[in-house]
């Protein structure tokens, strides 16, 4: 079962800053399980999902086609409570980018409200490193499905301004041959 928090991209600018939306449910049965009778977002999961929010913009500046895993929470601060009915939006900048690595800040806030800091550190792995670890976090399709979900190139826009097109992210099964 794959777990998805972030519902949809409101902003994308490549290699910079990113602005994604959550909304929460009463239905998430994790809600009922965190505080019993009072039904809230565990901060975790807060922390996911601006991770989910950094590590999309991470790995579009590399192109979609490596894999970029979260190597380090260096910083979860949060203040208040996430109820049903609310939506968290996340706001992630990068930080810096490099070969190897990259560093994204991030903000969750519900309406005005703030509600959580992080700091992320993100690993890319190479061709080598993935092949050596035999594993894929998403098939190609899949993650050009997500893409498609949460609007990425609905929003997204390249540096320059220009839009993010699917056709320059070549994300099929062949790509992972």
């Amino acid at each position: 079962m794959r777990w998805f928090w972030i519902d949809r991209f409101t902003e994308f600018v490549s290699g910079s800053h990113a602005t994604a939306v959550k909304g929460v449910s009463l239905s998430e049965d994790h809600l009922h399980d965190h505080h019993i009778g009072y039904p809230i977002m565990p901060n975790s999961l807060c922390c996911e999902g601006m991770a989910q929010a950094g590590g999309l913009l991470i790995s579009e500046h590399y192109g979609f086609g490596e894999l970029v895993v979260l190597a380090k929470l260096s910083k979860a601060k949060f203040t208040g409570r996430v109820r049903p009915g609310e939506t968290l939006t996340y706001k992630v900048t990068a930080d810096w980018i490099r070969s190897d690595s990259a560093q994204v800040s991030g903000v969750a806030t519900v309406g005005d409200r703030p509600h959580g800091e992080v700091q992320i550190l993100f690993a890319r792995m190479g061709e080598d490193m993935a092949k050596e670890m035999g594993a894929k976090l998403f098939r190609p399709t899949d993650l050009r499905h997500w893409l498609n979900l949460v609007g990425v190139f609905e929003v997204g826009v390249k540096q320059d301004g220009t839009r993010l097109k699917r056709e320059d992210y070549p994300l099929n099964e062949a790509a992972s041959a």
